[in-house]
């Protein structure tokens, strides 16, 4: 296992750190960290945008368009905004004040663009709003990382790695959220596209709570 060396400093200024705290989400900050590391090396080196599947209300992708703004990229990020399956009511992650009234339904939108604004980030992030498997359909670009952090179903995580997976450059990086190879710490879907990822050729690059980072091997 290497470590990863970017060229600048892999941690963000202290008022993007600062917005990360106070966003609404779920991303330990060692393990945002991590990730921040990994989307400057992959950016900073390709040149190429970062991608995140799973938007939630942007914490994460705070730090994914900083990285961006430093390696004069984008971050792309994709949601429906609806919620995943533990966010809907009655589930663990359920938060009441992120129902939209008048449909009834989750809608995260509007708290990921506020999250941005505070931060100063919005130049630096398209927002992609739909189903990840018909997004990943119709792209047709490149990308320096996939940050898998979507829905924890075995449907919805191995369908965010079979649909983004592939847009990956050579020697891009792919991170994976909420790996617990143990199944009393949480779900095993993440876990299993872990494992997946491994065996088509990925490997491993750092290792931070549940975090994971890979490389896809140089053909």
């Amino acid at each position: 296992m290497t470590d990863l060396t970017p060229a600048a400093p892999a941690t963000p200024d202290p008022q993007v750190l600062d917005a990360f705290r106070a966003a609404t989400g779920f991303m330990p900050e060692d393990e945002g960290l991590a990730l921040y590391a990994a989307a400057l090396e992959a950016a900073g080196r390709t040149g190429l945008p970062l991608l995140e599947i799973g938007t939630y209300c942007g914490r994460s992708a705070i730090l994914l368009a900083d990285a961006a703004r430093r390696a004069g990229t984008v971050a792309l990020t994709v949601d429906h905004h609806r919620g995943s399956e533990e966010q809907q009511p009655g589930w663990e992650y359920h938060d009441p004040t992120l129902v939209d009234p008048e449909v009834g339904l989750m809608d995260t939108l509007p708290r990921f663009r506020r999250t941005l604004h505070a931060a100063g980030l919005e130049p630096h992030v398209v927002a992609l709003v739909g189903r990840s498997p018909q997004i990943a359909a119709v792209w047709q670009g490149r990308l320096s990382l996939v940050f898998i952090d979507g829905g924890h179903t075995d449907e919805h995580a191995t369908g965010d790695y079979l649909g983004w997976a592939p847009h990956l450059a050579e020697d891009g990086l792919l991170v994976v959220h909420d790996v617990f190879p143990d199944p009393a710490d949480g779900g095993q879907a993440p876990y299993r596209v872990y494992l997946r990822a491994l065996d088509e050729g990925f490997e491993e690059v750092s290792v931070t709570g549940s975090l994971r980072v890979l490389r896809r091997a140089a053909s």
